[in-house]
This record gives C-alpha cells, structure tokens and sequence, in this order.
C-alpha cells in the first residue's frame, strides 16, 4: 500500500533551496515515479500563491494520481486552535497547527516538513500528540523529507 503523506508548504520551497533540495528532489521523485501519494490541503493552495511561478508550478507538474487534495474544515480548525490553547506553539503558527490537525484528521501515514521550528520538533511533536490523543484522536508521525527518502525506498 502507497504511503499517503501530507505535505506542507516548506516541502515545496525545499524542492529550491539549497539546503534541503537534494532530499526533497529525492522526495518528489518518489511522488512521480508513483510510490507515495501527497496529500495537499487547501492551507498549502493558499500559502502557494505569494510564492514565485517556478515553485507555483512544481505541484502542478505532479502526476495527479499521486496527489489528494483535502480541505481545512471545522473540526480541524477547532484542533488547531486546542494545540494553541495549550500553548504547544503560539497564537502565530496557526497555520502550521491546522496543517497537523489536518494531516491527523485525514490520516496521513506522516506530515512532512522543513519546518523545524514549529513542526518537526520533539517537544512541539509530543505536543501535537498529547492533545491529539487527549481528544481521542490519532498519533501523527511528523518527519522530514530525508527521512523519508532515505528509508522509504529500502524497505
């Protein structure tokens, strides 16, 4: 079965950065060659369209069969705000707060992302957890593109 990943908007900003470009190039190789499907929300379309064309277009040059596309509804909205609420991130990351609480929702094998500050970070991570098991829902795995590159593929 085809891991189904959410991804957030610093996966596609990755695909260009120096830093992270290689792993994430890996990654979406991975998506075009049919071995992961991406889940896109709604969140991400609209983050997308204060970036440049190059990185609009990335997306847009995924095979559809390999991309599902999900949107922020209410019961993610009242999550994310429970994660704020309980001060695992600030009022400010609210976006990335309904990116996890929409990845737990639709129940993405992971949320994938370069954000380390607000996302893939262990005490921010046990966070998410803890209030999502708190309101009886799941775990999320949260991790980074070159985790995912490099043992995907392998096993």
């Amino acid at each position: 079965m085809k891991q189904r990943i959410y991804i957030d908007t610093s996966v596609v900003g990755g695909y260009f950065d120096d830093e992270f470009s290689v792993d994430t190039i890996r990654f979406f190789d991975r998506v075009k060659s049919g071995e992961i499907i991406i889940i896109v929300s709604d969140i991400l379309e609209a983050e997308l369209l204060r970036a440049t064309d190059f990185v609009k277009e990335l997306l847009k040059n995924m095979p559809e069969l390999q991309i599902e596309k999900v949107r922020l509804s209410p019961e993610a909205i009242v999550l994310a705000d429970k994660y704020i609420e309980a001060r695992v991130v600030g009022k400010t990351s609210r976006a990335d707060c309904q990116h996890i609480a929409i990845a737990t929702l639709c129940n993405a094998d992971v949320l994938v992302s370069w954000n380390f500050k607000h996302i893939v970070n262990l005490d921010r991570i046990r966070g998410y957890n803890g209030i999502n098991y708190q309101n009886g829902h799941r775990m999320i795995e949260i991790r980074t593109p070159k985790e995912i590159t490099k043992y995907g593929s392998e096993d």
